[in-house]
């Protein structure tokens, strides 16, 4: 169950709008960002706000890289595997991150923090390779600046407690 105040801001969106449909993908993102993804319960939240069935929902929300059917890591890093991105390197990006964060792409760390995706093209060619980590742009990649992206977003982790 959404909390009140994510419930008020869609309904305020579908009370701005004379076809609820135009903000579907928005409200499949706000409900992403209060469940984590797009569960089937949640679909069906939404789909019942829009007027709408479940089945024609997730129609829509198959159409977009940036909507997540299924559970994701904290970070989820969309890595461009455009011809571009993949030509800058012997061994590519993405072997490299999968080797690093010991996943195969569409999977999530162990840990829980990452899940790697590739983006057919995520604009950014002129500081290829390139990805997205939480819609946040990184280019020019190389091993070393990818261990240090990855390294920051692990400390930014707040240290278990240990007991005692």
């Amino acid at each position: 169950m959404l909390p009140d105040e994510v419930l008020k801001k869609i309904k305020a969106k579908l009370d701005r709008t004379e076809h609820p449909g135009e903000v579907a993908v928005d409200v499949m993102y706000a409900l992403q960002k209060h469940y984590g993804y797009l569960s089937d319960e949640a679909l069906t939240e939404g789909a019942e706000l829009l007027g709408m069935t479940p089945l024609k929902l997730d129609e829509i929300a198959t159409f977009y890289d940036f909507i997540y059917r299924s559970p994701v890591g904290k970070y989820v890093i969309h890595l461009c595997d455009g011809v571009i991105c993949r030509m800058f390197r012997e061994e590519t990006v993405m072997d490299y991150l999968c080797r690093k964060l010991d996943i195969k792409a569409g999977g999530t760390s162990r840990d829980g923090l990452f899940t790697l995706l590739p983006a057919g093209c995520i604009g950014f060619c002129d500081h290829a390779p390139a990805m997205l980590v939480n819609g946040k742009f990184f280019g020019k990649l190389t091993p070393e600046s990818i261990d240090a992206i990855l390294q920051q977003l692990r400390d930014q982790e707040p240290c278990p407690i240990e007991d005692k």
